[in-house]
Protein backbone atom coordinates (compact mmCIF):
# COMPACT_ATOMS: atom_id res chain seq x y z
CA UNK A 1 0.00 0.00 0.00
CA UNK A 2 1.05 3.34 -1.11
CA UNK A 3 0.09 6.21 0.95
CA UNK A 4 -0.20 9.61 -1.05
CA UNK A 5 -0.24 12.96 0.87
CA UNK A 6 -1.12 16.14 -0.80
CA UNK A 7 -3.45 18.85 0.00
CA UNK A 8 -3.94 19.43 -3.46
CA UNK A 9 -6.88 16.63 -4.30
CA UNK A 10 -5.91 16.94 -8.28
CA UNK A 11 -2.38 15.97 -7.26
CA UNK A 12 -3.25 13.36 -5.21
CA UNK A 13 -5.84 12.07 -8.10
CA UNK A 14 -3.20 12.03 -11.07
CA UNK A 15 -0.85 10.27 -8.64
CA UNK A 16 -3.25 7.64 -7.40
CA UNK A 17 -4.80 7.23 -11.01
CA UNK A 18 -0.88 6.87 -12.56
CA UNK A 19 0.29 4.08 -9.81
CA UNK A 20 -3.04 1.85 -9.59
CA UNK A 21 -2.58 1.63 -13.42
CA UNK A 22 1.07 0.22 -12.86
CA UNK A 23 -0.31 -2.08 -10.22
CA UNK A 24 -0.36 -0.62 -6.99
CA UNK A 25 -2.84 0.05 -4.33
CA UNK A 26 -3.35 3.10 -3.03
CA UNK A 27 -4.40 5.72 -0.17
CA UNK A 28 -4.38 9.39 -0.20
CA UNK A 29 -4.46 11.93 2.78
CA UNK A 30 -4.81 15.78 2.89
CA UNK A 31 -3.41 16.56 6.20
CA UNK A 32 -0.58 15.38 8.08
CA UNK A 33 -3.46 14.28 10.98
CA UNK A 34 -5.04 12.56 8.41
CA UNK A 35 -1.76 11.06 6.84
CA UNK A 36 -1.29 9.56 10.68
CA UNK A 37 -4.56 7.93 10.88
CA UNK A 38 -4.31 6.34 7.41
CA UNK A 39 -0.70 4.98 8.60
CA UNK A 40 -2.01 3.50 11.70
CA UNK A 41 -5.20 1.93 10.11
CA UNK A 42 -3.39 0.20 7.18
CA UNK A 43 0.18 -1.38 6.70
CA UNK A 44 2.21 0.74 4.55
CA UNK A 45 5.10 -0.14 2.19
CA UNK A 46 6.22 3.76 1.12
CA UNK A 47 4.79 7.14 1.48
CA UNK A 48 5.00 10.00 -1.46
CA UNK A 49 4.30 13.27 0.03
CA UNK A 50 4.16 17.05 -0.91
CA UNK A 51 6.31 19.31 1.70
CA UNK A 52 3.72 21.87 1.88
CA UNK A 53 0.27 22.16 3.71
CA UNK A 54 -0.43 25.43 4.44
CA UNK A 55 -0.04 28.67 2.57
CA UNK A 56 2.81 29.13 3.88
CA UNK A 57 5.84 27.82 2.01
CA UNK A 58 8.38 27.03 4.64
CA UNK A 59 8.07 23.51 4.56
CA UNK A 60 7.76 23.23 8.50
CA UNK A 61 4.80 20.52 8.35
CA UNK A 62 6.11 18.41 6.12
CA UNK A 63 9.75 18.33 8.02
CA UNK A 64 7.62 17.62 10.72
CA UNK A 65 5.92 14.59 8.98
CA UNK A 66 8.83 13.37 8.16
CA UNK A 67 10.23 13.04 11.53
CA UNK A 68 7.27 11.92 13.03
CA UNK A 69 6.98 9.08 10.24
CA UNK A 70 10.70 8.21 10.84
CA UNK A 71 10.27 7.71 14.42
CA UNK A 72 7.61 5.80 14.34
CA UNK A 73 8.18 3.69 11.37
CA UNK A 74 12.07 4.02 10.32
CA UNK A 75 12.02 1.93 7.72
CA UNK A 76 9.47 3.17 6.37
CA UNK A 77 10.61 4.83 3.03
CA UNK A 78 9.54 8.29 1.90
CA UNK A 79 9.57 10.20 -1.32
CA UNK A 80 9.35 14.00 -1.32
CA UNK A 81 7.72 15.79 -3.91
CA UNK A 82 8.47 19.79 -3.87
CA UNK A 83 8.93 22.60 -6.40
CA UNK A 84 12.08 23.34 -8.35
CA UNK A 85 12.46 26.25 -6.16
CA UNK A 86 12.24 24.57 -3.17
CA UNK A 87 15.06 21.66 -3.55
CA UNK A 88 16.66 22.84 -0.25
CA UNK A 89 13.60 21.54 1.58
CA UNK A 90 13.65 18.41 -0.39
CA UNK A 91 17.67 18.67 0.82
CA UNK A 92 16.80 19.25 4.23
CA UNK A 93 14.23 15.90 3.77
CA UNK A 94 17.26 13.58 2.83
CA UNK A 95 19.53 14.60 6.05
CA UNK A 96 16.15 13.64 7.84
CA UNK A 97 16.25 10.47 6.37
CA UNK A 98 13.82 9.96 3.03
CA UNK A 99 14.46 7.97 0.46
CA UNK A 100 14.28 10.18 -2.89
CA UNK A 101 12.88 13.88 -3.70
CA UNK A 102 11.07 14.72 -6.89
CA UNK A 103 10.55 18.06 -8.17
CA UNK A 104 7.27 19.25 -9.57
CA UNK A 105 5.93 18.69 -12.64
CA UNK A 106 7.75 15.59 -12.69
CA UNK A 107 8.40 12.76 -15.44
CA UNK A 108 5.48 9.75 -15.27
CA UNK A 109 8.30 6.86 -16.13
CA UNK A 110 11.03 8.81 -13.64
CA UNK A 111 8.04 8.73 -10.22
CA UNK A 112 7.11 5.07 -11.39
CA UNK A 113 11.29 4.53 -11.59
CA UNK A 114 11.85 6.29 -8.13
CA UNK A 115 8.72 4.23 -6.78
CA UNK A 116 9.75 0.98 -7.65
CA UNK A 117 13.55 1.42 -6.34
CA UNK A 118 12.74 2.70 -3.43
CA UNK A 119 10.50 -0.13 -2.89
CA UNK A 120 12.51 -2.80 -4.01
CA UNK A 121 15.59 -1.28 -1.20
CA UNK A 122 13.81 -1.76 1.65
CA UNK A 123 12.62 -5.63 0.59
CA UNK A 124 16.04 -6.70 0.84
CA UNK A 125 17.10 -8.86 3.48
CA UNK A 126 20.05 -7.93 5.53
CA UNK A 127 22.83 -9.93 4.76
CA UNK A 128 24.68 -12.32 7.47
CA UNK A 129 28.29 -12.43 7.46
CA UNK A 130 29.33 -15.54 8.24
CA UNK A 131 27.30 -16.96 4.79
CA UNK A 132 28.87 -14.60 2.35
CA UNK A 133 31.94 -16.32 0.23
CA UNK A 134 33.43 -15.46 -3.11
CA UNK A 135 32.24 -19.01 -4.31
CA UNK A 136 28.86 -18.03 -3.00
CA UNK A 137 28.11 -14.12 -4.60
CA UNK A 138 30.10 -15.78 -7.65
CA UNK A 139 26.76 -18.22 -8.59
CA UNK A 140 24.44 -15.81 -7.80
CA UNK A 141 26.26 -12.47 -9.55
CA UNK A 142 28.31 -11.90 -12.34
CA UNK A 143 31.59 -10.10 -11.05
CA UNK A 144 34.38 -12.14 -13.48
CA UNK A 145 36.07 -8.44 -13.91
CA UNK A 146 37.15 -8.50 -10.42
CA UNK A 147 39.47 -10.14 -8.00
CA UNK A 148 39.58 -10.43 -4.42
CA UNK A 149 37.96 -12.44 -2.18
CA UNK A 150 38.95 -9.89 0.90
CA UNK A 151 35.89 -9.79 3.47
CA UNK A 152 35.53 -5.50 2.90
CA UNK A 153 35.44 -6.76 -0.86
CA UNK A 154 32.93 -9.37 -0.48
CA UNK A 155 30.97 -7.04 1.68
CA UNK A 156 30.49 -4.38 -1.13
CA UNK A 157 30.19 -7.05 -4.32
CA UNK A 158 26.90 -8.50 -2.02
CA UNK A 159 25.65 -4.91 -1.65
CA UNK A 160 25.99 -4.14 -5.47
CA UNK A 161 24.37 -7.55 -6.20
CA UNK A 162 21.25 -6.54 -4.09
CA UNK A 163 20.97 -2.73 -5.22
CA UNK A 164 21.85 -3.64 -8.94
CA UNK A 165 18.47 -4.65 -10.43
CA UNK A 166 16.71 -1.31 -9.04
CA UNK A 167 17.59 1.98 -10.73
CA UNK A 168 19.29 3.82 -7.56
CA UNK A 169 22.29 6.07 -8.41
CA UNK A 170 25.41 4.67 -6.82
CA UNK A 171 28.17 6.91 -5.70
CA UNK A 172 31.38 4.83 -5.71
CA UNK A 173 34.28 6.33 -3.38
CA UNK A 174 38.22 5.57 -3.26
CA UNK A 175 41.26 6.53 -3.88
CA UNK A 176 42.85 6.12 -7.36
CA UNK A 177 43.51 3.15 -8.91
CA UNK A 178 41.14 1.08 -6.08
CA UNK A 179 38.98 0.02 -8.91
CA UNK A 180 35.70 1.78 -9.27
CA UNK A 181 35.33 1.64 -12.77
CA UNK A 182 35.33 -2.08 -12.16
CA UNK A 183 32.78 -1.88 -10.21
CA UNK A 184 30.63 0.26 -11.96
CA UNK A 185 30.31 -2.13 -14.56
CA UNK A 186 29.43 -4.46 -12.56
CA UNK A 187 26.43 -2.84 -11.13
CA UNK A 188 25.26 -2.42 -14.90
CA UNK A 189 26.21 -6.26 -15.18
CA UNK A 190 24.10 -7.36 -12.78
CA UNK A 191 21.39 -4.50 -13.80
CA UNK A 192 18.32 -5.00 -16.24
CA UNK A 193 19.45 -2.45 -18.43
CA UNK A 194 23.06 -5.28 -19.22
CA UNK A 195 22.13 -5.49 -22.64
CA UNK A 196 21.60 -1.64 -22.95
CA UNK A 197 25.15 0.81 -23.08
CA UNK A 198 27.03 1.31 -20.77
CA UNK A 199 28.72 4.67 -21.17
CA UNK A 200 31.85 5.70 -19.32
CA UNK A 201 32.64 9.49 -18.89
CA UNK A 202 35.90 11.62 -17.15
CA UNK A 203 33.91 14.81 -16.11
CA UNK A 204 37.87 15.31 -15.09
CA UNK A 205 38.89 16.14 -18.87
CA UNK A 206 35.91 17.96 -19.66
CA UNK A 207 36.31 21.87 -19.81
CA UNK A 208 33.11 24.02 -18.28
CA UNK A 209 33.03 25.29 -21.59
CA UNK A 210 32.52 21.97 -23.74
CA UNK A 211 30.64 20.24 -21.24
CA UNK A 212 27.02 20.93 -22.72
CA UNK A 213 28.31 19.97 -26.38
CA UNK A 214 29.98 16.62 -24.75
CA UNK A 215 26.97 15.36 -22.28
CA UNK A 216 23.66 16.76 -24.22
CA UNK A 217 25.27 17.28 -27.75
CA UNK A 218 24.88 19.70 -30.70
CA UNK A 219 23.47 20.60 -33.94
CA UNK A 220 25.77 21.41 -37.04
CA UNK A 221 26.18 25.41 -36.74
CA UNK A 222 24.95 25.84 -33.00
CA UNK A 223 28.52 27.67 -32.10
CA UNK A 224 31.46 28.71 -34.59
CA UNK A 225 33.30 25.38 -34.47
CA UNK A 226 30.34 23.14 -34.95
CA UNK A 227 30.56 21.85 -38.49
CA UNK A 228 28.63 18.79 -37.78
CA UNK A 229 25.87 17.19 -35.70
CA UNK A 230 27.32 15.54 -32.32
CA UNK A 231 25.44 12.71 -29.83
CA UNK A 232 25.84 13.48 -26.47
CA UNK A 233 26.67 10.98 -23.91
CA UNK A 234 23.60 11.40 -22.53
CA UNK A 235 21.99 9.92 -25.58
CA UNK A 236 24.49 7.59 -26.14
CA UNK A 237 23.61 6.15 -23.06
CA UNK A 238 19.73 6.36 -22.73
CA UNK A 239 17.98 3.33 -21.29
CA UNK A 240 21.69 2.18 -20.37
CA UNK A 241 23.76 3.33 -17.53
CA UNK A 242 26.12 6.34 -17.68
CA UNK A 243 28.92 6.17 -15.56
CA UNK A 244 30.11 10.10 -14.46
CA UNK A 245 34.35 9.11 -13.14
CA UNK A 246 35.68 11.81 -11.13
CA UNK A 247 32.44 13.91 -10.57
CA UNK A 248 34.41 15.58 -7.68
CA UNK A 249 36.33 17.98 -10.57
CA UNK A 250 32.74 19.37 -12.06
CA UNK A 251 32.41 23.04 -11.39
CA UNK A 252 29.55 24.70 -9.84
CA UNK A 253 27.88 25.60 -13.43
CA UNK A 254 28.54 22.63 -14.79
CA UNK A 255 26.50 20.93 -11.49
CA UNK A 256 23.51 22.93 -11.93
CA UNK A 257 23.71 21.80 -15.91
CA UNK A 258 23.88 18.32 -14.39
CA UNK A 259 21.06 18.50 -11.64
CA UNK A 260 18.83 19.65 -14.21
CA UNK A 261 19.01 16.72 -16.22
CA UNK A 262 19.53 14.08 -13.39
CA UNK A 263 16.11 15.59 -11.48
CA UNK A 264 14.10 16.28 -14.89
CA UNK A 265 15.07 13.12 -16.75
CA UNK A 266 15.12 15.83 -20.12
CA UNK A 267 17.57 17.27 -21.77
CA UNK A 268 18.27 19.74 -24.49
CA UNK A 269 20.71 19.29 -27.44
CA UNK A 270 22.35 22.28 -28.13
CA UNK A 271 20.73 24.37 -31.41
CA UNK A 272 17.70 21.99 -30.89
CA UNK A 273 15.23 23.70 -28.40
CA UNK A 274 13.31 20.53 -28.52
CA UNK A 275 13.55 18.82 -25.09
CA UNK A 276 14.36 14.83 -24.88
CA UNK A 277 13.75 12.34 -22.35
CA UNK A 278 16.12 10.29 -20.66
CA UNK A 279 15.51 6.80 -19.38
CA UNK A 280 19.34 6.19 -17.36
CA UNK A 281 20.95 4.38 -14.41
CA UNK A 282 23.29 7.02 -12.99
CA UNK A 283 26.53 5.81 -11.40
CA UNK A 284 29.12 8.14 -10.24
CA UNK A 285 32.94 7.66 -8.85
CA UNK A 286 35.21 10.36 -7.15
CA UNK A 287 38.34 9.89 -5.32
CA UNK A 288 37.38 13.45 -3.13
CA UNK A 289 35.47 13.72 0.13
CA UNK A 290 32.29 15.44 -1.47
CA UNK A 291 30.51 15.98 1.78
CA UNK A 292 33.63 18.21 2.78
CA UNK A 293 33.56 19.86 -1.02
CA UNK A 294 29.31 20.81 0.01
CA UNK A 295 30.66 21.95 3.31
CA UNK A 296 33.01 24.08 1.61
CA UNK A 297 30.74 25.09 -1.03
CA UNK A 298 32.31 22.95 -3.62
CA UNK A 299 29.88 21.26 -4.50
CA UNK A 300 26.15 21.36 -4.39
CA UNK A 301 24.37 19.27 -1.70
CA UNK A 302 21.20 18.84 -3.82
CA UNK A 303 22.93 17.42 -5.94
CA UNK A 304 24.64 15.61 -3.48
CA UNK A 305 22.00 14.18 -2.19
CA UNK A 306 20.62 13.44 -5.97
CA UNK A 307 23.62 11.13 -6.60
CA UNK A 308 24.40 9.11 -3.43
CA UNK A 309 21.08 7.58 -3.02
CA UNK A 310 24.04 4.17 -2.35
CA UNK A 311 27.50 5.29 -1.27
CA UNK A 312 30.10 2.30 -1.74
CA UNK A 313 33.46 2.73 -0.25
CA UNK A 314 35.78 0.72 -2.10
CA UNK A 315 39.34 -0.07 0.16
CA UNK A 316 42.51 0.75 -1.05
CA UNK A 317 45.31 -2.41 -1.72
CA UNK A 318 46.87 -1.81 1.86
CA UNK A 319 43.91 -2.60 3.52
CA UNK A 320 43.26 -5.76 1.48
CA UNK A 321 47.10 -7.09 1.37
CA UNK A 322 45.82 -10.98 0.94
CA UNK A 323 44.64 -9.99 -2.02
CA UNK A 324 47.43 -8.86 -3.55
CA UNK A 325 48.63 -12.59 -4.27
CA UNK A 326 45.37 -13.10 -6.52
CA UNK A 327 45.67 -9.94 -8.82
CA UNK A 328 49.46 -10.25 -9.46
CA UNK A 329 48.50 -13.61 -10.57
CA UNK A 330 46.02 -12.54 -12.37
CA UNK A 331 47.88 -10.33 -14.03
CA UNK A 332 50.40 -12.50 -15.05
CA UNK A 333 47.77 -14.95 -16.45
CA UNK A 334 46.70 -12.23 -18.93
CA UNK A 335 49.93 -11.51 -19.48
CA UNK A 336 51.68 -14.92 -20.42
CA UNK A 337 49.07 -14.54 -23.60
CA UNK A 338 50.10 -10.76 -24.62
CA UNK A 339 53.70 -11.23 -24.51
CA UNK A 340 53.64 -14.57 -25.83
CA UNK A 341 55.47 -15.50 -22.74
CA UNK A 342 53.47 -18.96 -21.65
CA UNK A 343 56.12 -20.12 -18.79
CA UNK A 344 55.82 -17.77 -16.89
CA UNK A 345 55.75 -17.81 -12.98
CA UNK A 346 56.06 -16.20 -9.22
CA UNK A 347 58.15 -17.48 -6.55
CA UNK A 348 56.25 -17.38 -3.12
CA UNK A 349 59.28 -14.79 -1.96
CA UNK A 350 58.21 -12.30 -4.52
CA UNK A 351 54.67 -12.34 -3.66
CA UNK A 352 55.18 -11.81 -0.09
CA UNK A 353 57.41 -9.17 -1.14
CA UNK A 354 54.34 -7.47 -2.90
CA UNK A 355 51.97 -7.84 0.08
CA UNK A 356 54.74 -5.86 1.97
CA UNK A 357 54.07 -2.94 -0.30
CA UNK A 358 52.31 0.10 0.58
CA UNK A 359 50.98 0.90 -3.00
CA UNK A 360 49.79 4.72 -3.00
CA UNK A 361 48.44 4.30 -6.46
CA UNK A 362 46.62 0.73 -5.15
CA UNK A 363 45.46 -1.59 -8.21
CA UNK A 364 46.90 0.22 -10.91
CA UNK A 365 50.28 0.90 -9.56
CA UNK A 366 50.63 -2.87 -8.85
CA UNK A 367 49.87 -4.12 -12.95
CA UNK A 368 52.08 -1.25 -13.83
CA UNK A 369 55.04 -3.01 -11.74
CA UNK A 370 54.08 -6.13 -12.75
CA UNK A 371 54.05 -5.87 -16.75
CA UNK A 372 57.27 -3.58 -16.20
CA UNK A 373 58.60 -6.42 -14.62
CA UNK A 374 57.30 -8.96 -17.17
CA UNK A 375 58.88 -6.97 -20.14
CA UNK A 376 62.05 -7.15 -18.39
CA UNK A 377 63.09 -10.34 -16.60
CA UNK A 378 64.80 -12.66 -18.60
CA UNK A 379 63.40 -15.72 -16.91
CA UNK A 380 60.36 -16.97 -16.80
CA UNK A 381 60.18 -17.26 -12.82
CA UNK A 382 59.37 -14.10 -11.69
CA UNK A 383 61.69 -13.43 -8.16
CA UNK A 384 61.64 -10.60 -5.53
CA UNK A 385 64.57 -9.47 -6.76
CA UNK A 386 62.81 -8.92 -10.09
CA UNK A 387 59.98 -6.69 -8.87
CA UNK A 388 62.44 -4.74 -6.60
CA UNK A 389 64.23 -3.68 -10.03
CA UNK A 390 61.09 -2.02 -11.29
CA UNK A 391 59.47 -0.58 -8.20
CA UNK A 392 63.03 1.44 -8.01
CA UNK A 393 62.14 3.06 -11.85
CA UNK A 394 58.62 4.00 -10.09
CA UNK A 395 57.66 7.91 -10.19
CA UNK A 396 60.04 9.11 -7.16
CA UNK A 397 58.35 11.60 -4.72
CA UNK A 398 58.74 15.30 -4.15
CA UNK A 399 60.76 14.63 -0.59
CA UNK A 400 62.52 11.95 -2.18
CA UNK A 401 64.15 14.29 -4.68
CA UNK A 402 65.64 16.52 -2.07
CA UNK A 403 69.39 17.04 -1.70
CA UNK A 404 70.89 17.84 1.77
CA UNK A 405 71.77 21.05 2.11
CA UNK A 406 74.85 22.98 0.70
CA UNK A 407 78.00 22.34 3.32
CA UNK A 408 76.19 19.16 5.15
CA UNK A 409 77.67 16.48 3.24
CA UNK A 410 80.58 16.03 0.94
CA UNK A 411 80.25 14.11 -2.16
CA UNK A 412 82.58 11.09 -1.14
CA UNK A 413 79.83 11.33 2.20
CA UNK A 414 76.76 11.55 -0.15
CA UNK A 415 78.19 8.44 -2.37
CA UNK A 416 78.51 6.29 0.75
CA UNK A 417 75.41 7.12 2.19
CA UNK A 418 74.29 6.12 -1.66
CA UNK A 419 75.78 2.72 -1.91
CA UNK A 420 74.96 1.54 1.53
CA UNK A 421 71.28 2.20 0.95
CA UNK A 422 71.34 0.79 -2.37
CA UNK A 423 73.59 -2.25 -1.44
CA UNK A 424 70.14 -2.73 1.50
CA UNK A 425 67.56 -2.23 -0.90
CA UNK A 426 69.06 -5.19 -3.48
CA UNK A 427 70.34 -7.50 0.15
CA UNK A 428 73.69 -6.87 -1.33
CA UNK A 429 73.47 -8.30 -4.73
CA UNK A 430 76.49 -6.63 -6.64
CA UNK A 431 75.23 -7.51 -10.18
CA UNK A 432 71.93 -5.04 -9.59
CA UNK A 433 73.05 -2.77 -7.44
CA UNK A 434 76.20 -2.01 -9.80
CA UNK A 435 73.53 -1.80 -12.47
CA UNK A 436 71.48 0.62 -10.43
CA UNK A 437 74.13 3.07 -9.54
CA UNK A 438 75.48 2.78 -12.99
CA UNK A 439 79.21 1.54 -12.01
CA UNK A 440 81.12 -1.94 -13.26
CA UNK A 441 81.20 -4.90 -10.55
CA UNK A 442 85.12 -3.62 -10.35
CA UNK A 443 84.21 0.68 -9.67
CA UNK A 444 81.82 -0.90 -6.93
CA UNK A 445 83.90 -3.34 -5.33
CA UNK A 446 86.46 -0.36 -5.14
CA UNK A 447 84.29 2.00 -3.80
CA UNK A 448 82.98 -0.52 -0.87
CA UNK A 449 86.88 -0.96 -0.18
CA UNK A 450 86.97 2.95 -0.12
CA UNK A 451 84.01 3.77 2.01
CA UNK A 452 84.90 0.30 3.96
CA UNK A 453 81.05 -0.82 3.67
CA UNK A 454 81.41 -4.48 4.72
CA UNK A 455 79.04 -6.85 1.75
CA UNK A 456 78.41 -10.37 1.11
CA UNK A 457 78.67 -11.07 -2.69
CA UNK A 458 74.73 -12.80 -3.36
CA UNK A 459 74.99 -12.79 -6.89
Amino acid sequence: MILIIDDDVAVRASLSILLKQHGFKTKEAASPKEALEVAQAHPLQLVIMDMNFSIETSGHDGLQLLETFKQRMPQLPVILITGWGSISLAVEGMRLGAADFITKPWSNDYLLQAVRTALSLSQQAPVKDEALTRKKLDQQYDFSNIVGQDPQLLQILKRIGQIAPTDASVLIEGESGTGKELIAEAVHRNSLRKSQPFVKVNLGGISASLFESEMFGHKRGAFTDAKADRVGRFELANKGTIFLDEIGELDMNSQVKLLRVLQDRTYEVLGDSRSRKLDIRVVCATNRNLEQMVEEGKFREDLFYRINLIKVRIPSLRERPDDIPLLVQFFVENMKKTYHRPGLALSPKALQWLKELPFPGNIRELKNLVERTVLVAEDDVLRAEDFQAQAQQGPVKAGDKALPAVGTMTLDEMEASMIRKSMAYYHNNISKVARALGLSRAALYRRLEKFGIPYEAQD
